[in-house]
């Protein structure tokens, strides 16, 4: 394919992989649109290779996270985007080695099918696992795992965890491409395989979760603008989330959750905000879970706090990964030339959480996260090891209005509910807000921006299924696959440029003649 139509391509499969993410949620697109990014690399050099998959990386972050704009500008949206782009121009860089070069080292048509797809998903993953966690604590978002939150392939990420959910999609994608490739082989034979390949992984059943036991729960949704710059009067965020959830008393619940930032006045420092808290737990005869921006020993803190009517905050977690160029502003000194203006808009920098991010409520315990904590794998493997029996999920959306932000985080809370095998509680101040089943089912949810609660009875479970089992091994093993396919193929299958040159200055064999006896015979004769 010309260079100028692979970069057409690559454009394209990247807006068409972000139509299989909320809010569109064409879950069917995403293998879609990483087959045809597969398909510009194919005779792509190093050089034009990296071009390409910077483009189609450009496409997809931009358009997937184009939320950002909303309240920040474009230079927050093209400074992450172009950051991602680069994690992804460098991983198809490497999937184009693979794919070039895969056919000559695994040279058996059942070698090119196994071993190609296989490190091409190694490699995908490998990228997504790194772009993850760093740098400043990475940013878990545009997994393709998440576009299958409501596909039929969903309770796979109760197996294999949301890194090996990427990598069975991708491997799809990848042996989709394979078959394409080869050459003959019938339609038929083609379609068989590739269908088998898709029953196979449909006919996995899903893992069965065993219930220990049920509570009833009130989520509160206040429907605040609490968002970085809007104007309100101090005190009317926690006042929205009490005039919510005061209609709810003579119902009796276990607890009640609020989102993040559902107290904007710190109760443990504000007596006035304590009395509110205190006044609502008493109504509610529970205890309740907040969200609050907390000051301590002279550092901010982004706090989920247990409060009890006449005891206070019995139990703190602080979020163990704010947001960089949110919520603090890493290497401030060297930045802030770029964007002075915006930089300094950030004017305090909350501090990373150390305290477990499990709360002890009257007996059941329960696994808290922060916002965008419930993309990071290892928090959650934390609270499900600590023996968390449900999830609460409390975040902040308003800064993004209407956009697909809120619907994107909901997906990634769907996943972990089965990945986990818990009840998921999805808390926001405006939406998306929803009650999710470990089998991935909403049970309850709230329209975006209107106030209103949620009161169900949810299951409790204490089942560890085999993702969580796994932990981080499934990443490691399928990453570690990837890596080690890329270096056989580097050394066992020389690029065709070496291939040509070594063809080149080969020292040319003179052909031997057939022997012709008859000729030979004669020329006895003569002599």
């Amino acid at each position: 394919m010309p260079l100028p139509a692979a970069v057409v391509l690559a454009a394209a499969a990247g807006a068409i992989l972000d139509g299989g993410f909320p809010d569109r949620s064409w879950w069917v697109l995403a293998p879609i649109g990483v087959v045809l990014m597969f398909l510009a690399l194919l005779g792509r050099r190093p050089a034009p290779a990296l071009l390409v998959g910077m483009v189609a990386g450009l496409s997809f972050w931009l358009i997937h996270i184009s939320w950002i704009t909303l309240y920040l500008g474009p230079v927050p949206w093209l400074a992450l985007g172009g950051l991602e782009a680069i994690f992804f121009g460098v991983g198809l860089w490497l999937v184009a080695v693979v794919l070039n070069r895969g056919p000559r080292a695994w040279p058996t048509r059942w070698g090119r099918l196994g071993m190609v797809p296989l490190v091409v998903a190694g490699l995908w993953t490998a990228r997504e696992a790194i772009s993850a966690v760093w740098p400043y604590g990475g940013f878990a978002w545009g997994r393709v795992a998440i576009s299958q939150s409501e596909s039929p392939f969903a309770g796979l990420v109760a197996w294999v965890g949301m890194s090996g959910l990427s990598f069975l999609m991708v491997w799809l994608s990848a042996l989709a491409l394979q078959l394409l490739r080869e050459v003959g082989w019938g339609v038929l034979a083609r379609w068989t395989v590739l269908t088998a390949s898709v029953a196979l992984l449909l006919v996995v059943p899903a893992v069965s979760i065993a219930q220990s036991g049920e509570t009833r729960i009130a989520a509160v949704q206040g429907a605040s603008d609490a968002g970085l710059f809007a104007q309100y009067s101090p005190g009317q965020i926690l006042s929205d989330h009490t005039s919510a959830t005061l209609p709810l008393v003579g119902d009796p619940v276990d607890f009640v959750v609020w989102p993040e930032n559902g107290s904007d006045i710190d109760p443990t420092r504000s007596q006035d905000a304590a009395h509110v808290l205190d006044y609502v737990s008493r109504a509610m005869m529970a205890p309740l879970i907040t969200g609050t921006i907390t000051y301590r020993d002279g550092k901010y803190y982004n706090t989920s706090v247990l409060w009890k009517a006449g005891e206070g905050a019995t139990a703190l977690y602080d979020k163990v990964h704010p947001v960089p160029f949110a919520e603090y502003m890493p290497d401030r000194v060297f930045w802030r030339p770029f964007a002075p203006e915006l930089i300094d808009l950030i004017s305090r920098d909350y501090q990373l959480g150390t305290q477990p991010n499990v709360f002890d409520v009257n007996g059941i315990l329960a696994g808290i996260a922060i916002c965008f904590d419930i993309a990071d794998d290892q928090l959650v493997h934390q609270m499900i090891d600590s023996g968390a029996t449900v999830i609460l999920a409390q975040t902040n959306n308003a800064d993004f209005g209407h956009t697909d932000e809120s619907v994107q985080q909901l997906a990634i809370a769907r996943l972990r509910a089965i990945e986990a095998g818990r009840t998921v509680v999805n808390i926001s101040t405006v939406g998306s807000s929803a009650i999710i089943a470990p089998d991935g089912y909403t049970i309850d949810s709230l329209p975006t921006w209107v106030p209103g609660s949620m009161v169900q009875t949810v299951p409790l479970s204490t089942t560890v299924t085999p993702a969580m089992a796994a932990g981080r091994g499934i990443e490691w093993l399928v990453s570690g696959l990837g890596l080690a396919g890329l270096v056989f193929c580097l050394v066992f299958a020389p690029s065709t440029r070496r291939h040509a040159r070594w063809r080149a200055t080969a020292v040319p064999v003179r052909p031997v003649r057939p022997v012709n006896a008859e000729r030979t015979r004669q020329n006895r004769v003569r002599a």
